[in-house]
C-alpha cells in the first residue's frame, strides 16, 4: 500500500518551508517542498498558494510539533 501525504504547513516563503524541512530532516523525518513559483525562478507565483511542506501521514504530528517548537526558538 503507498503512504499517504499531508501538508503540514502552508508557507509564504519557500525559504521558510526550506527551514523547516531541515529541521524534519534533523529529526529524521522525510519531507517535501511543494510550489508553484517555476522552479523557484518566480518565487511572487508563490504567494497565490503559498509553499507546502507536506509529510508522510504517519509524521504529521510530530512534523507539526517539531515545526512549532523551531517557531517558537526563533521569536
Amino acid at each position: 500500500m503507498d503512504p499517504e501525504f499531508v501538508i503540514v504547513r502552508t508557507f509564504s516563503y519557500r525559504q521558510e518551508a526550506e527551514l523547516a524541512q531541515g529541521a524534519l530532516h534533523a529529526a529524521g523525518i522525510e519531507s517535501m517542498v511543494r510550489s508553484d513559483d517555476g522552479g523557484a525562478l518566480r518565487p511572487g507565483l508563490a504567494f497565490s498558494n503559498g509553499v507546502q511542506l507536506i509529510v508522510r501521514a504517519d509524521d504529521a504530528q510530530q512534523a507539526r510539533e517539531i515545526i512549532d517548537d523551531e517557531a517558537k526558538r526563533i521569536d
